[in-house]
């Protein structure tokens, strides 16, 4: 079996990508600041050549979200130097999100930034994009539900997956053999977002009037003709509503 290092792997999809491949076998290393075995800093590299040593795999599920994405591009070439310099690293596997070449959204554009770097590193790549998880439209919601009425942006349609699914396709996709720009991975159904805030409200027992609103700027421009969607590639099967169910439980 593979020695497999994974960056961001005590992060909600990381977390899940670490149980899948550690149930089939393989080495893992789950790569965190924190870790009493593996003391890593994407942000300056420090503690990354101990970590990468004799790994054939590298899983790049690290990013800082609520930064919107600053210093990713850093934290990845810190990673490709590290992985140039083991030596034994055949495929860097990165999750990256559907749109980033066409909505122009900040995060997206690091996002896009990074596959490049990636792409012109001279190192085996394997990028998969996915649209949004269950898991950020059902944050985006409780945040606006809040409110004494629920403002959503107007005319945005999402097509949520499930995390545990893209999990299982990133597992799959951590082998030595890259495989380049994969097909995308869009959840079961396309909805719009005030849509998904009355199932919200509806599955959390709340009574609020859903406010669809409109807003401007490319970003939302580009949400609005559906750039993040990939209607033709909707591999995955839990809808919004089971995943709500789920939660309910």
């Amino acid at each position: 079996m593979s020695t497999i290092l994974v960056t961001g792997g005590t992060g909600t999809l990381g977390s899940l990508v670490v149980t899948r491949l550690r149930d089939t076998g393989h080495e893992v290393r789950v790569l965190s600041r924190h870790s009493a075995d593996h003391p890593v800093d994407l942000r300056d590299g420090s503690g990354l050549d101990a970590a990468m040593a004799g790994a054939e795999v590298v899983v790049h599920c690290a990013s800082s979200t609520r930064a919107q994405g600053k210093g990713d591009d850093v934290a990845a070439g810190h990673l490709i130097e590290a992985a140039r310099r083991a030596g034994t690293v055949s495929n860097v596997v990165y999750i990256s999100i559907v749109g980033v070449d066409v909505v122009p959204l900040g995060y997206y554009k690091v996002k896009l930034k990074v596959e490049r770097l990636l792409e012109k590193s001279g190192l085996g790549v394997t990028i998969l994009r996915t649209t949004q998880f269950h898991d950020l439209v059902e944050q985006v919601v409780a945040m606006a539900a809040k409110l004494p009425v629920v403002p959503l942006p107007y005319g945005v349609r999402v097509q949520p997956i499930a995390v545990e699914e893209v999990a299982d396709r990133l597992a799959e996709l951590a082998v030595p053999t890259p495989s380049g720009r994969v097909p995308d991975m869009g959840g079961p159904e396309i909805r719009t977002l005030p849509d998904l805030g009355r199932a919200y409200l509806s599955a959390t027992g709340r009574r609020r009037r859903v406010v669809p609103l409109p807003l401007w700027g490319k970003a939302y421009a580009g949400f609005r003709r559906g750039g993040h969607l990939a209607p033709s590639h909707a591999a995955g099967r839990v809808t919004f509503a089971e995943f709500l169910a789920r939660r309910a439980r």
